[in-house]
């Protein structure tokens, strides 16, 4: 187990290597022999609870608008627009995401996994549009490991400023 805490990190920073600049966004198999490996199992303590997402874990790997703790705390997605067109503006972003699964939507939630590149590694991510119609709460988590390396912090502010851009 002190092994796989180790290598683990070690594995997602080789990933984030390969994986963090856009110009290498293109989709690509993951390598052989790994498939499978990293996915972990979907986390069936997520969603909407009294019209917040649910918590973060204590592991650093979280983010969410719902948090009360500096480190996992992110803020929410402020619109303007009708929340019809901003759920449309954002699912279209995230259909145009590389390996990005839409695994459930409503009117007011959409659940996302992202896969990272190489290693496999599934993220997942909540978009709940807030009944107050201004706000979207935001939450993601790694399903693996202990630390992220920020990743699901920078994948929902790069989503903030897609919806800011496209006017939502």
């Amino acid at each position: 187990m002190q092994l796989f805490r180790f290598i683990l990190p070690l594995l997602v920073a080789i990933c984030l290597l390969f994986t963090g600049s856009p110009a290498l966004a293109a989709p690509v198999a993951v390598l052989p022999g790994l498939k499978g490996v990293f996915t972990g199992t979907p986390p069936t303590d997520i969603g909407v609870y009294e019209q917040q997402l649910s918590a973060c874990p204590t592991s650093p790997n979280c983010v969410s608008s719902s948090a009360s703790d500096d480190e996992h705390y992110i803020a929410p997605i402020e619109y303007t627009a009708a929340s019809d067109a901003v759920r449309d503006k954002l699912v279209a972003v995230l259909n145009n995401q590389p390996r990005t699964e839409i695994v459930e939507q409503t009117d007011e939630y959409i659940r996302v996994e992202f896969t990272s590149r190489l290693m496999g590694f599934v993220d997942d991510a909540e978009f709940y549009f807030s009944p107050d119609g201004k706000t979207v709460a935001i939450r993601s988590a790694a399903r693996l490991g202990e630390s992220d390396l920020g990743v699901n912090r920078r994948r929902l502010e790069q989503f903030r400023l897609a919806l800011q851009s496209l006017g939502a």
